[in-house]
């Protein structure tokens, strides 16, 4: 009888790691933090734990040890006092912005770090959407360009390595780079969350950056989860506007969107592996359902081997530590 003996390949750990299509290594992690107004502050975000609202007094014990673990790579967040939210998320642009300050501090202390700046006005804005609002409550597109280019550039000039645009509006990546190359900032890349979601799996990341919309939903301007040729539209003109990397969000029930965005597409590709994501994860095991590390690393290859080349990830800090262990 003549079959082929695939299982050859899979005789022992040495063997199964010469043939190995697809690693996770620290350098493809990029840690969110979350920067909060106030002193002396450490919030455990109940719906996420191990992830921290930390103000900037406390940020940089943090950066060493996201430095001493090897991770090269974070993402800013904002989260600013009620009172400082306005109707335009001015907090989003001024130079002693969150985001701004926490960049300045980032680059000083631990220049080698690449510092991506979330740009969005959601975190600044008094009724919680990513833009300025018509009387109908509905966001102005263009409108909202120009408070988005205003923010790329106030970030730049704080020192952020990369700018990432996460508020869906049309024509957001052409804004910003033409922002960027007028300011003088032609060498910033664009990090497009090219697709992004109206998607449930968000919620906890509301609670961390107390950003939740007053009212409605985003699904005017977030994509629905139904639609696949649609994420190649998107994707396609923050390519043609100038983008650098490419964006998929959420990542666990999209990997198919992945792999359509990189088989079209040859640039560096971005999973955010997001909040609602993690918290499954974690309930699951601090409950002894599940082996965390197992899964949470057959979760990064399968981001992997759908075509990532980066992923955004709260676990960022505990597969520092898994890889570091396994060496």
């Amino acid at each position: 009888m003549e079959f082929t003996r695939h299982r050859r390949l899979r005789v022992s750990e040495n063997m199964r790691s010469l043939v190995r299509e697809n690693h996770v290594h620290v350098e493809d992690l990029i840690y969110p933090i979350f920067v909060i107004a106030g002193e002396n502050v450490k919030n455990e975000i109940k719906s996420m734990p191990g992830v921290f609202q930390i103000s900037m007094d406390l940020l940089k014990a943090e950066m060493e040890e996201v430095v001493a673990l090897g991770i090269k790579s974070v993402i800013l967040f904002g989260v600013p006092e009620e009172a400082e939210k306005d109707a335009c998320g001015s907090g989003a642009f001024h130079d002693h912005g969150i985001v701004q300050v926490a960049t300045r501090f980032v680059k000083e202390h631990f220049p080698e770090m690449i510092v991506i700046a979330d740009t969005c006005l959601c975190e600044y804005t008094e009724h919680g959407h990513c833009g300025v609002l018509d009387e109908k409550g509905s966001v102005i597109n263009d409108e909202t360009l120009v408070l988005l280019k205003q923010t790329a550039v106030s970030q730049a000039q704080a020192g952020a390595d990369i700018i990432a645009p996460s508020n869906m509006m049309d024509g957001f990546v052409a804004a910003i780079r033409e922002g960027l190359d007028e300011a003088g900032f032609h060498h910033i890349p664009i990090m497009s969350y090219a697709v992004k979601y109206a998607s449930a799996f968000y919620g906890p990341f509301r609670d961390a950056a107390n950003s939740a919309p007053k009212f409605g939903d985003r699904k005017q301007y977030q994509m629905d989860p139904a639609n696949r040729l649609e994420a190649l539209r998107e994707a396609e003109s923050d390519v043609l506007e100038g983008a650098d990397f490419l964006m998929v969000k959420p990542a666990m029930a999209f990997m198919d969107i992945i792999r359509d965005v990189k088989n079209e597409f040859n640039l560096p590709m971005v999973a955010y592996n997001v909040s609602g994501e993690y918290a499954m994860i974690k309930a699951a095991a601090l409950n002894g359902w599940i082996d965390e590390k197992r899964i949470v690393m057959e979760l990064m290859l399968g981001f992997k081997r759908s075509g990532c080349n980066l992923v955004i990830t709260y676990h960022a800090k505990d597969i520092a530590r898994w890889l570091k262990e396994s060496r």
